[in-house]
């Protein structure tokens, strides 16, 4: 991992904003009642992700460029059900929106990350998305997105 002391030669601005927190749920339905009820967070996007193997919300915090994103497994070998067995439900990755997840992936490869995926694969509404490998990132799954190019 690179140290605050090693990064005076690296290059700003990677990361343009965050882009969502993930929370990982046993059930959807229930997730996004209580997320209603309890703090008036409101789903503004429902799909089923078949590749992913989840059925997620993304539910519009303040402004609604913030968002949440609940995650519900889809089968008990989708790895949301994996990460809800092996640490129960709850905060599951923190997502940092990019212009070029490429180029980003990219880049953090050169710095010695390992990602989950060779290639960008299809996220949330037709976003681009790729994961830095927790163990090369403190511990925390991070992911990469690129909106889709419609601006959905």
């Amino acid at each position: 991992m690179t140290t605050p002391a090693d990064s005076a030669d690296l290059p700003a601005g990677l990361f343009t904003t965050i882009d969502h927190v993930g929370i990982a749920v046993p059930d959807l339905r229930e997730a996004i009642a209580f997320y209603e009820l309890a703090f008036g967070i409101t789903s503004v996007h429902e799909e089923i992700n078949e590749e992913q193997g989840v059925h997620e919300a993304m539910l519009s915090v303040g402004d609604g460029e913030t968002r949440i994103q609940l995650l519900a497994p889809l089968t008990p070998e989708s790895a949301i059900a994996r990460f809800i067995g092996r640490s129960g439900p709850g905060l599951q990755q923190l997502a940092f929106r990019v212009e070029d997840v490429d180029a980003a992936s990219a880049t953090l490869r050169a710095r010695g990350m390992r990602l989950l995926y060779d290639r960008p694969r299809r996220g949330t509404a037709g976003s681009r998305i790729n994961f830095v490998h927790p163990k090369d990132a403190g511990g925390v799954l991070v992911e990469l997105v690129e909106p889709a190019a419609d601006g959905s």
